[in-house]
Order: structure tokens, then C-alpha cells, then sequence
């Protein structure tokens, strides 16, 4: 076994789960990529704006820098709860993924010269909770990343059938739809076999 860095497996994770995050976009209309697709309204372009604000609190107040450029949704959230969640119509697919990769480039900017006990301060958690190492908040803000890239998964699949891990690994059996729906609906029978739906 190697020896590796951490601090440059967990920079890896974050890059792997952002860039799976956004491939998720790929080749849909703008109309699919703001779709409601969830009674909550979970959105592909939604999640991605919701990302760049979290890594924008996590990289940047919390180790107290400030993004250069004005964000007027960013300062109503808490005015405005889930205005971070969705696309406004003047704001396009270009428009929000090409911030996100901004953002990026702010963390790595806060990431890069620390070490990873760098102290910071989460101003929005509990008061006994705030104080916290790069360390802490690259995990966390990974777990984030990879939990709504994880919703992303399944929007995709309800929009257009679009599955896997990565544009160059799918991570999934290659199997054609015909498969696909024999395995569905072998599922399906399983799960009625267990018990009635919930009413």
C-alpha cells in the first residue's frame, strides 16, 4: 500500500463529488434542469446553486473571507428560506454551474495554504459547535456535496432514464432497458409479496 495525503484524498473527494454533481446536467433543457421532480421541488439546477452556497459559507466565512462578487439571493436566505434551492428565470444553466466552478476555485484558495487543523468558526451552528478545523469542514461539506449528488442521481433517472457515476464509469450493470424492466418488475412483485403499500 502507498502512503497518501490526506489532505490530498479529501481535496480529491471534493473534486470528484462537485464535477459528479454537475455532469448530472448534461445534455438536458433548461426546462429539465429546473423541473420540480419531488413534491419538496428538488431540482437538478437548484441543488447546484445550493452547493455554491454552502461551499461559499464553509471556505469563506467560516475562515473569514468574503466572495468577491455581489450574490443578492445569497444575503435573503435567511429571509428567504429555499431561495438558494432553485433557478430564477434570468438566471440560466451557464449562469449558475459557471458560478459553482467560481466558487470552487474560492474554496481551493481557502483550501490550498492551511493545514488541515486550520482553525474556523461556523457562525450558523450552535455556539458550543462552531469552532472547527479545515479538516472538519472538508468532510463535511464532502458528505453535503455527495448526499445531494445522491439526489441528483435520481432526478436524473426520473427525467430521462440517465443513470451511473461518472460520464466515463457507470458503475452500473451493462444491461438494455428490456433487462432493466424485467429487473423493475421483479423488484416490484417482491416488495407486494412483503406486505401492502401504505395507504
Amino acid at each position: 500500500m502507498t502512503d497518501s495525503d490526506p489532505k490530498d484524498d479529501l481535496r480529491r473527494y471534493l473534486q470528484t463529488a462537485r464535477e459528479a454533481l454537475v455532469w448530472k446536467l448534461d445534455g438536458l433543457s433548461e426546462y429539465d434542469v429546473r423541473r420540480p421532480m419531488t413534491p419538496t421541488g428538488t431540482n437538478l439546477l437548484g441543488l447546484v446553486k445550493h452547493l455554491a452556497g454552502v461551499e461559499l459559507g464553509y471556505f469563506g466565512e467560516t475562515f473569514g473571507r468574503k466572495f468577491p462578487e455581489p450574490l443578492p439571493w445569497y444575503d435573503t436566505m435567511d429571509d428567504n428560506p429555499g431561495v438558494d434551492f432553485w433557478a430564477a428565470e434570468d438566471e440560466s444553466r451557464d449562469d449558475i454551474v459557471g458560478l459553482y466552478r467560481r466558487v470552487w476555485a474560492f474554496a481551493d484558495e481557502t483550501i490550498e495554504p492551511n493545514p488541515l487543523d486550520a482553525p474556523g468558526e461556523v457562525p450558523w451552528w450552535p455556539p458550543e459547535r462552531r469552532e472547527v478545523t479545515l479538516h472538519r469542514v472538508l468532510v463535511h461539506v464532502i458528505a453535503e456535496i455527495d448526499r445531494h449528488a445522491g439526489h441528483a442521481d435520481i432526478i436524473r433517472e426520473l427525467i430521462d432514464g440517465g443513470a451511473g457515476l461518472r460520464a466515463d464509469a457507470s458503475n452500473l450493470p451493462d444491461q438494455d432497458a428490456d433487462t432493466w424492466a424485467e429487473y423493475r418488475e421483479k423488484l416490484e412483485k417482491v416488495a407486494r409479496a412483503a406486505g401492502p403499500a401504505r395507504s
